[in-house]
């Protein structure tokens, strides 16, 4: 795939083309990069905030409340941090030919489910028989 393809910045994938042609594998890398990018400016901007916010809060409440704000943006930093592993799996899917395939059945995995959560892996489908079992074993 050329690095240089510009994408239409009103193209959205469709259902009658052929699927993961050259404009759809651009159209979902770019997003991909672009939902990465943000992550990694989010968690950029909480280091720094966390540098210059760390102060002697003399009220205990107040300094009990901080640190669970702390703690809070630190899960959430890291299931990001995991979403960043799974974009990097997606965009090396878009490189070896895999991407828009369901692990599972082998078939294209719908426009509307990737442009939704362009890190699927299973068709929806697939991933419904997949939380269902979850859920019979977690039942029992």
């Amino acid at each position: 795939m050329k690095a240089e393809t510009i994408l239409d910045a009103d193209y959205k994938p469709a259902e009658g083309e052929p699927f993961m042609n050259d404009r759809q594998l651009e159209y979902f890398r770019q997003k991909l990069l672009a939902w990465k990018n943000d992550i990694l400016k989010g968690s950029r901007d909480t280091i720094e905030q966390m540098q210059e916010g760390t102060r002697n809060i003399p009220d205990v409440a107040d300094r009990a409340s901080e640190e669970t704000d702390r703690a809070l943006e630190l899960r959430t930093r890291d299931r990001e941090r995991k979403v960043v592993a799974k974009i990097d799996a997606a965009l090396r899917r878009i490189e070896d030919g895999s991407f828009g395939y369901c692990d599972e059945t082998g078939m294209p995995i719908s426009l509307k489910r990737l442009d939704a959560r362009p890190i699927a892996t299973l068709s929806l489908e697939a991933q419904e028989r997949h939380e269902r079992k979850e859920k019979v074993h977690r039942d029992r």
